[in-house]
């Protein structure tokens, strides 16, 4: 049955959507070689992927969530041409490519970079290590959070944030009572998006990071070197991380809507 507001006419090109995305992982999914599956992807290099790119997903959308929260509300909060200029320079990640994006962290943090001596000084090693595979992570997603947290700063406006003041409440004490509990789903929506980039971040990571099995090659990264030596067990890690990514969307999501309705 038809939802009441959506108009007839646009179920055809809804659908043509769902299929146009769809259709290549139902593909993907009828060609797995479901009888060596799991040996497929129970490989000592298959399993050191996968278990890296959790972890490193994990504390690279913390560190979104560190450096995020405070940008989206400064963002949200803020007018003029500084405010334009600083979410440009924020959202500059979503726009270049993944790999140009993995030549500036390297021109930042690399030995030779911008930072490279000082870090050499204080006996750091950033560039191909698991450290900068979280670099690379954070660099990609965190556009992902701030402009989903943003937008529902803005959404909510600042009239009960105002009331807060009013009542007493210093900006910090608003902050963590009001702004963010109000702003809670649009945070989930940002955080899933953040992990879910993480996860499947590729072009920066083997720029900055490099390729070391256990150390920086993440399952994005094994399912391209498998690609060219075991297209059988490219193919079914590519499936093992799409499950992995709907799984944990489906997860939060579910989170998210029970928020939603818990702020309404």
């Amino acid at each position: 049955m038809t939802p009441p507001l959506v108009p007839r006419w646009l179920l055809l090109p809804a659908a043509l959507g769902t299929l146009f995305v769809g259709l290549p992982i139902v593909a993907m999914a009828l060609s797995v070689d479901w009888g060596s599956f799991g040996s497929l992807v129970t490989t000592d290099a298959s399993t050191d992927a996968l278990l890296l790119s959790l972890r490193t997903a994990v504390v690279s959308t913390l560190l979104c969530l560190v450096l995020g929260i405070p940008l989206a509300v400064v963002l949200a909060r803020t007018t003029g041409s500084a405010a334009t200029l600083l979410r440009s320079l924020v959202l500059v990640p979503l726009v270049i490519p993944p790999v140009v994006g993995g030549i500036a962290l390297l021109q930042a943090f690399g030995r030779r970079g911008l930072l490279g001596e000082t870090l050499d000084v204080l006996g750091l090693q950033v560039a191909f290590s698991t450290t900068a595979v979280v670099i690379a992570q954070t660099f990609v997603a965190m556009p992902f959070l701030v402009l989903s947290l943003e937008g529902a700063l803005r959404t909510v406006g600042t009239r009960y944030e105002d009331v807060a003041a009013t009542l007493g409440a210093g900006p910090t004490t608003t902050f963590r009572r009001v702004t963010i509990p109000l702003a809670l789903p649009g945070l989930v929506s940002g955080s899933i998006l953040a992990f879910a980039r993480c996860l499947g971040e590729f072009g920066a990571t083997i720029t900055f990071a490099g390729s070391l099995q256990g150390t920086t090659r993440t399952l994005p990264l094994e399912i391209y070197l498998q690609r060219e030596g075991d297209p059988r067990a490219a193919v079914a890690l590519s499936l093992v991380l799409v499950a992995v990514a709907v799984l944990v969307i489906g997860l939060t999501r579910a989170r998210r809507d029970s928020l939603a309705g818990g702020v309404q």
